[in-house]
């Protein structure tokens, strides 16, 4: 079953539950995918999005409510830190299992060895592969330090 069809079958049951606050975040969720597919039709892309770009769209999401909720940490908001992990949680119930560390390095030793990289001229291949392969079970963010101490 696509995310796509996922996120609506969750709303019809969030629905039927009259949970409210789940329910809101699921339609956040296919408000920002209904969203890229009007982008991407305005672009010829008849289909709208793909699979890796709905799971790009939910990583995006859960990386702004991981900042909103540090700042309304640092701000004093516990209850609004809160509500934004909870969200956290209802999107991440979407993507697939975020990879450990050692799942990480064994994806990057992969992903050099496939794009034949030897020095970080060759960063943007392995970052590429990575994304292919891994969209929405690792933290580019986080990764690409990774990536650029294993070429240097």
């Amino acid at each position: 079953m696509q995310l796509r069809d996922q996120v609506n079958s969750a709303i019809k049951t969030a629905m039927k539950e009259r949970d409210s606050e789940r329910l809101s975040t699921l339609r956040l969720i296919n408000a920002a995918i209904k969203d890229r597919d009007i982008a991407a039709r305005g672009e010829g892309r008849e289909d709208g999005v793909g699979e890796d770009e709905v799971l790009g769209i939910l990583g995006k999401m859960v990386k702004q409510r991981q900042e909103s909720a540090r700042a309304y940490e640092e701000g004093g908001r516990i209850d609004l830190a809160e509500q934004e992990r909870t969200e956290i949680g209802y999107i991440e119930d979407f993507l697939p299992r975020q990879l450990n560390d050692e799942e990480i390095d064994k994806a990057i030793e992969g992903a050099v060895e496939e794009a034949g990289a030897e020095s970080i001229r060759d960063m943007g291949k392995v970052m590429g592969a990575l994304k292919a392969k891994y969209t929405g079970q690792m933290d580019f963010g986080a990764v690409g330090p990774k990536v650029k101490a294993r070429l240097s």
